[in-house]
């Protein structure tokens, strides 16, 4: 927003001082493909980041609320719910700061009702007559963050259907509008927003659920999954996009907003709906652990002791984002096993691996991970994975040579050839 709107003045504010002093520094805290390059070139023109929080609420007119609003891992609902604490600390802090009308717009991904929530706390902190609250869900994916930023499907804003609420969208819009045509701006009530931001998400982790549970289908029938998948995606009613199998899907929302759903149907006592949706959460976990049990099938029933090459870390290829990533169940079982495991990824820090998992060795490179291994685990679509001289791989690896393409994406009738055992989600043995 502060390249498309350079005469406006964004500040991002953080209590945590090592996160701004990163946004401040060379090396910024999150990889994006693209996102260095457009700090670089704002930062400290209109875009500045900052640990002053009320400084920023009292000379800001529009306050974006970007607060982690993970799954409740403590007391009631625990494994569920969504924890509000954050939103609720931040709402309280907004209150506090007596500093004229403000309008306050969720960005977080938040259950239906959250902004009534924050309007509640405003009018018991006696603020609600100079706030209101829009919902403004995104809708970013990572790795493809900026280019969903510049060309988005559609910009939606939910907002109270009053005059004082219609006027905020209009100011909010006015900002969208700087790069973004009018035409893709949807504009509804706030509940209506909030639930259609749960409902996008549930429909893809659906899609890739419902793909996963035909891999398994063509696994024992001979199909392939990847030929069936074509042909159902060019059904216009359907498209081809998400139906990919795979090792399962991850990240900090699919998850979290599948079981925000769940538990929002079960509050209403839609146990049904509940049940449904639930079962998109349980086939992901089940096409990781048939990804495991193939492992230990294929590998004559036993990895003890074996060296296992994990390449991808990473959720999904073009971000360092671990967050509920697949390969962190894979290699839970793997290590359990007593496999030595071995991890390549060009993105995750190594730190944070090796936290996870001590004792795991950590390269920096493909080759090196892979050297002297009885199998290799694809576990990120990483397009330098596409290049890698297999033939290179092969030669430094132990009999028989184990690949394992938990993504379904490499040339596998290439790699048969050279000589690997190989094993892809989706496809019967080659």
């Amino acid at each position: 927003m502060a390249r498309f709107c350079p005469d406006v003045k964004f500040t991002v504010v953080d209590i945590n001082q090592a996160r701004i002093d990163a946004w401040n520094s060379d090396k910024l805290p999150i990889y994006e493909p693209g996102l260095h390059e457009l700090v670089m070139q704002i930062r400290n023109r209109n875009l500045f980041f900052s640990t002053d929080v009320v400084g920023a609420i009292k000379e800001s007119q529009i306050i974006f609320v970007c607060v982690n609003t993970s799954t409740k891992t403590y007391g009631l609902d625990a494994g569920a719910a969504y924890d509000l604490t954050a939103v609720e600390v931040v709402a309280r802090t907004i209150a506090e700061v007596d500093a004229g009308q403000k309008i306050v717009v969720e960005k977080s991904t938040v259950p239906v009702t959250t902004a009534d929530r924050i309007q509640k706390v405003f009018k018991a902190c006696k603020a609600d007559g100079r706030m209101e609250v829009l919902s403004n869900p995104e809708f970013l994916a990572e790795g493809q963050a900026i280019k969903n930023l510049e060309h988005p499907d559609r910009v939606l804003i939910g907002c109270r259907q009053t005059p004082k609420g219609r006027a905020a969208e209009q100011a909010l819009s006015h900002l969208y509008q700087k790069w973004i045509p009018e035409s893709k701006i949807i504009t509804t009530n706030v509940w209506s927003s909030e639930l259609a931001k749960l409902a996008a998400n549930a429909f893809l982790a659906q899609r890739i659920s419902s793909i996963n549970a035909i891999s398994a289908i063509c696994e024992k029938t001979g199909a392939d999954v990847q030929e069936v998948a074509r042909v159902v995606g060019t059904d216009t009613r359907i498209g081809e996009k998400f139906l990919r199998a795979g090792v399962g899907f991850g990240g900090s929302c699919f998850r979290k907003d599948l079981l925000g759903l769940v538990y929002l149907a079960r509050s209403f006592q839609l146990e049904e709906v509940a049940d449904y949706w639930n079962q998109v959460l349980l086939m992901n976990e089940y096409r990781k652990e048939r990804f495991v049990r193939t492992v230990m099938e294929e590998m004559f029933g036993t990895i003890c002791g074996k060296h296992i090459a994990i390449l991808g870390f990473a959720f999904k290829a073009n971000t360092g984002d671990t967050r509920d990533s697949p390969a962190i169940t894979v290699m839970e079982r793997i290590v359990a096993e007593k496999a030595k495991v071995h991890v390549y990824d060009p993105k995750v820090d190594h730190a944070e691996i090796i936290e996870m998992f001590p004792g795991t060795t950590v390269h920096t490179d493909a080759y090196a991970a892979c050297k002297d291994a009885h199998a290799i685990l694809v576990l990120t679509d990483w397009d330098e994975f596409l290049n890698l001289d297999f033939k290179r791989i092969y030669a430094d690896m132990k009999r028989p040579a184990f690949l394992f393409d938990g993504r379904t994406f490499l040339d596998h009738k290439y790699l048969d050839d050279i000589g690997f055992c190989t094993h892809a989600i989706g496809k019967g043995k080659l």
